[in-house]
């Protein structure tokens, strides 16, 4: 069943409920008011009676004038002794004269149902020096009372019946506007499926807020699977470009080993070196991409508190030694403690004083600042630097603001894409800054809630 359906359905059933509660409460409300004043009426004649036999000591209890000043053409009045005679009457309705008279020392009124309509009957005690002398009771159709309450069903009924009626239209209508979008959204779903082109909804101006902020998910994630793919088909054209070049010198000095390589040494051990250079490039390619593919999974992160300022110190001391560069640490004092993945930020640093290392020939500083709401590292070379127009690029997978250089560097054009993904994955920042000839610094800044200590 759709959701269409499902809620016009909801929608009638429950506006059937609520209007058969109200007819019911409206109908016997409208009941119980006009019955009481139909009753106050006859009550009122009986009390008249009652008070001009007291008035008269009950001497023309059996005058016709008593009864007859106060007759009504669908009533009954009559006085009845105690030894259940009737002793004055007065009315021409044979269904009202013939209930039975009944004798009772108290005030007793009740619906009847006479010949299949309603009447109400009422019997009152007369007492003369306290002691029971006879009654006198009064009756009196409903017949128009019955027939005010007929039409009044008729009125409630037409009236629920067309409420139900503009509901039912009302509640499609009302659906289709609201499901029109989700429709169109499956419907372009299944376009993308079949044709494997991307589409976006467009946006109406009469849609709700709610309805405008699903197409606009939609259209967004639309966008982010568009840049993805965007993404993924440049990275797979890059990779295949960084890919050919070192299989082609491969496969270029394992032909030269092939055609001379047996008879020359110095063309050997040419080839070997290069091949063996290569293959060291490959590796480093390999494992980057790896790394980059590796960090899409959720799971990629191992996240535990630990000192960061023990890390860089750990690390300036191992990389300083193995390139015999002196890497200069200003942490504070105390332990600079925060929650995320520690050999993660330990590869983003090695990323950063790599690179620092390649392209400078200075000392290198690395700061930790312990700030309110953020722990802050930077990394900061004094060499060549990084021209203003390239710094937007620097993070991008294989991108190289010197071809050249990065050639005689070894580099895969990765390592920078690898420490921004780790910075993004820890919900932190990264800025730049530098200029050519003047060093750069490269500043990252974690949130508060990964800060502990």
């Amino acid at each position: 069943m759709t959701l269409r359906s499902r809620y016009t359905l909801f929608t009638v059933f429950w506006l059937i409920f609520i209007l058969l509660l109200y007819n019911i409460f409206v109908y016997f409300f409208v009941i119980r008011v006009t019955t009481r004043g139909e009753e106050q009426i006859i009550a009122n004649k009986v009390d008249l009676v009652l008070d001009t036999l007291r008035k008269n000591k009950l001497a023309d209890i059996d005058d016709p004038k008593l009864l007859s000043d106060l007759y009504n053409a669908n009533e009954m009045l009559r006085v009845v002794t105690k030894d259940m005679t009737v002793v004055n009457t007065v009315g021409i309705d044979k269904d009202l004269m013939s209930i039975t008279p009944v004798v009772s020392n108290v005030s007793r009124s009740e619906t009847v149902h006479i010949g299949g309509q309603r009447a109400l009957f009422l019997s009152k005690p007369i007492y003369q020096n306290d002691v029971l002398i006879g009654v006198v009771e009064g009756a009196r159709r409903l017949t128009v009372l019955d027939s005010y309450l007929q039409i009044l069903l008729v009125a409630l009924s037409v009236t629920s019946i067309g409420a139900i009626v503009f509901a039912i239209f009302g509640t499609y209508w009302f659906t289709s506007r609201l499901t029109g979008p989700i429709a169109q959204m499956v419907q372009t779903m299944r376009e993308i499926d079949r044709s494997g082109v991307l589409h976006r909804l467009k946006m109406g101006r009469e849609e709700s807020v709610e309805l405008q902020q699903l197409i606009r998910a939609f259209n967004q994630m639309i966008e982010r699977i568009d840049r993805n793919i965007e993404t993924q088909k440049q990275f797979v054209a890059d990779a295949s470009h960084e890919l050919k070049t070192p299989l082609t010198v491969i496969g270029s000095y394992a032909d030269m080993l092939k055609r001379w390589g047996r008879d020359n040494a110095e063309v050997r051990d040419e080839a070997v070196e290069a091949i063996a250079q290569e293959t060291e490039r490959l590796k480093r390619l390999t494992r980057s991409m790896l790394t980059l593919a590796e960090a899409e999974q959720d799971n990629w992160l191992q996240r535990s508190r630990f000192d960061v300022s023990a890390v860089v110190k750990e690390l300036a001391a191992v990389l300083g030694k193995t390139f015999q560069r002196d890497i200069r640490v200003h942490a504070p004092s105390s332990t600079v403690s925060m929650y995320g993945d520690k050999d993660k930020i330990r590869q983003l640093l090695q990323i950063l004083i790599d690179n620092a290392i390649k392209y400078s020939k200075e000392p290198i500083d690395v700061r930790i600042r312990l700030a309110k709401n953020s722990v802050k590292i930077e990394v900061t070379d004094y060499g060549i630097g990084v021209p203003e127009s390239e710094i937007p690029f620097m993070f991008e997978r294989f991108y190289r603001v010197d071809e050249a250089r990065h050639r005689s560097t070894g580099g895969s054009g990765l390592g920078l894409s690898i420490a921004k993904k780790i910075v993004d994955l820890h919900e932190g920042s990264v800025e730049v800054f530098s200029k050519p000839g003047n060093g750069t610094t490269v500043s990252i800044q974690f949130p508060r809630n990964l800060q502990y200590g």
